[in-house]
């Protein structure tokens, strides 16, 4: 399977222990990471290719886990990796020896509110 493809299965996640298939929570948090991954990292093969395998291998070292509590758990751990690389990553290339240009995405950038020392006063009709 190509690297970053859509169709990306978590490894292992086909079937829980005991035959069982893995809740849609697994597959779905699995899926959003990896959409998130190549949104964050767009055009940089490394950091793609280095979130791909820390995803895989995190799924992969709690394949086995069958305790609803642990996997629980593991879940809002990755929701909230997911909303930190949604959130919180900007791109940034080195541009010369001493300037970075970052590269914010659309959905980082919002309206600036400016600031007031004072607020207005409303005028009383």
């Amino acid at each position: 399977m190509r690297s970053g493809t859509a169709g990306e299965r978590a490894p292992g996640v086909a079937a829980a222990p005991g035959g069982g298939a893995w809740p849609h929570s697994v597959l779905k948090i699995f899926k959003l990471l990896h959409r998130t991954r190549q949104e964050v990292f767009k055009n940089d093969t490394r950091a793609l290719e280095a979130a791909r395998q820390k995803i895989n291998e995190e799924f992969k070292n709690n394949q086995d886990e069958t305790s609803e509590e642990k996997i629980n758990e593991l879940l809002k751990i990755a929701s909230d990796v997911e909303v930190i690389l949604r959130t919180s990553v900007i791109q940034a290339v080195h541009t010369d020896s001493d300037k970075i240009l970052l590269i914010p995405r659309k959905d980082l950038l919002q309206d600036n509110t400016p600031y007031l020392d004072k607020p207005t006063k409303k005028h009383e009709s």
